[in-house]
């Protein structure tokens, strides 16, 4: 099983998630920052399975383990239209009937990066599940992870790595 809370993702299948504005492993841009416009990365997507029914995205920061002592999640969503293609910038996912959890600011929102000590590297981890999960909004990514691996299969798993330094904006 691919483990949301702390893993990186096993990647598997012909899925691929890959950003507008930075390659996997580089800098992320400004924007994306919490203190500054707060806004998620166009994402794109392909390679979804035809039998996926829906896909989970979740964006952590596993450096923040120094600083807080776990990884801090950033961003979930679930119940994403397989065919959606292209996430744009600044997405809103209840437009696209997608459902979004807690993060770790305690918001059921994108949350951008604002690392307190160092560069931290940000995973935008992408899931192709054969079921959807209809959970409520604001779950946590426990109740995700678990209700993924008791009521569907994971059917294809990508991950694409950011990096974001304080001095492009923190809020500690």
């Amino acid at each position: 099983m691919t483990s949301l809370l702390e893993d990186d993702v096993e990647e598997h299948g012909e899925l691929s998630i890959e950003a507008a504005d930075f390659e996997d492993g580089e800098q992320m841009p400004d924007y994306v920052g919490y203190v500054n416009e707060n806004e998620n990365p166009e994402l794109e997507i392909s390679g979804v399975p035809p039998e996926a029914e829906s896909l989970v995205l979740v964006l952590d920061d596993p450096d923040a383990r120094g600083a807080v002592g776990f990884t801090y999640d950033h961003w979930l969503v679930w119940d994403i239209d397989p065919d959606v293609g292209t996430i744009p910038r600044g997405w809103n996912p209840a437009e696209d009937e997608a459902t979004v959890g807690y993060n770790d600011f305690v918001e059921t929102d994108y949350g951008g990066p604002s690392p307190p000590d160092e560069s931290h590297a940000y995973r935008f981890k992408l899931l192709a599940l054969d079921t959807e999960l209809g959970l409520d909004p604001g779950a946590r990514k426990a109740v995700v992870q678990m209700n993924a691996a008791m009521e569907g299969e994971i059917l294809a798993a990508a991950q694409l790595v950011g990096t974001y330094e304080p001095a492009q904006g923190t809020a500690f």
